[in-house]
């Protein structure tokens, strides 16, 4: 068992006051508030530590690194913003989902996880908005100069355009 250790506390710290799962770098940050020099192996270990402790679990997320979060927590769900990255707890569960599986599958368990937009991160319209108040008020002639954009189709949201060759 490791010992208690200032930075082990402000890490623990860390996560339960943000109560929801964070990335290792989210952690640090919040931990460097009561340890400045707190790094980010120091953050790593000690993440190790409690998992294999049992006081934390590991969040996997279908293309993101591990999140941690508190062990010992009721069954829930979770939600990642698309915007902002950030995944929160999610205390709902549509319950037995057998009949979704297929005929003479047995379901074990199952992990739901809802994406979309949290209440911090603007709507995209707002978002743009406020970018073009922004750079209207910096003086820029190109903001002013530019075309109304098409509203997008809700798949256009991961392709970018190269607006460099224009």
């Amino acid at each position: 068992m490791e010992r208690n250790t200032r930075q082990r506390a402000a890490i623990s710290e860390a996560l339960a006051a943000a109560a929801r799962p964070l990335l290792p770098q989210e952690v640090l940050e919040a931990a460097q508030a009561q340890v400045p020099g707190l790094g980010i192996a120091t953050v790593y270990r000690n993440l190790k530590a409690l998992v294999d402790e049992g006081a934390l679990r590991s969040v996997n997320l279908p293309g993101d690194n591990p999140r941690f979060e508190a062990a010992g927590l009721h069954h829930h769900h979770h939600f990642q913003c698309q915007q902002c990255q950030k995944v929160f707890d999610v205390h709902g569960c549509p319950g037995d989902l057998a009949a979704l599986a297929p005929p003479g599958f047995t379901v074990a368990d199952h992990d739901l996880v809802l994406y979309g937009r949290c209440s911090d991160c603007p709507a995209p319209a707002a978002r743009k908005l406020a970018a073009g108040k922004r750079a209207a008020g910096s003086g820029s002639r190109v903001a002013s100069a530019r075309k109304p954009v098409a509203a997008a189709t809700p798949h256009q949201h991961r392709h970018r355009r190269n607006t460099a060759a224009r």
